[in-house]
């Protein structure tokens, strides 16, 4: 089996009026891929609280993110849809500018690969249990 890469990670709840920002890939199925919040990876020389709301910002299309506080760390086993474990930082995001309730964006990459496709919307913080791979670990401490 191979060895698993420890990855350092950001995650992002986005919280409004008790509703979380999430999205999901529209070119797969929701089997596949779920429903996530914005997430990624935290590029060398970067600090956490940077890639969290340029992720914020490559995922939703939006620009008005204001951290919040960090909630914590987390980790996460991708094993075996890939051989990674993720040391996921959290944080709490604000979004002060207006949006829908859904809208479509993109990732774009770079032009190393092709554009990624989302869409954005919000759902209750009590639903937000539905998130994929363990990305509401730290769902309660927006409570504490």
């Amino acid at each position: 089996m191979p060895e698993k890469v420890t990855k350092d990670k950001v995650l992002c709840y986005v919280v409004r009026d008790g509703r979380l920002l999430v999205f999901r890939h529209t070119d797969y199925s929701y089997e596949e891929v779920g429903v996530q919040v914005p997430a990624g990876s935290i590029r060398p020389g970067e600090t956490p609280e940077a890639a969290a709301l340029r992720e914020a910002g490559e995922e939703t299309g939006l620009k008005d993110f204001k951290i919040v506080r960090k909630l914590g760390e987390t980790e996460y086993d991708m094993t075996p849809y890939r051989f990674e474990k993720q040391l996921r930082h959290v944080f709490h995001l604000e979004l002060t500018e207006p949006t829908p309730e859904r809208w479509a964006s993109q990732e774009v990459h770079d032009g190393e690969q092709q554009p990624t496709h989302f869409e954005c919307f919000w759902i209750p913080l009590e639903a937000a249990h539905i998130l994929q791979s363990g990305q509401g670990a730290l769902l309660g401490r927006l409570y504490e």
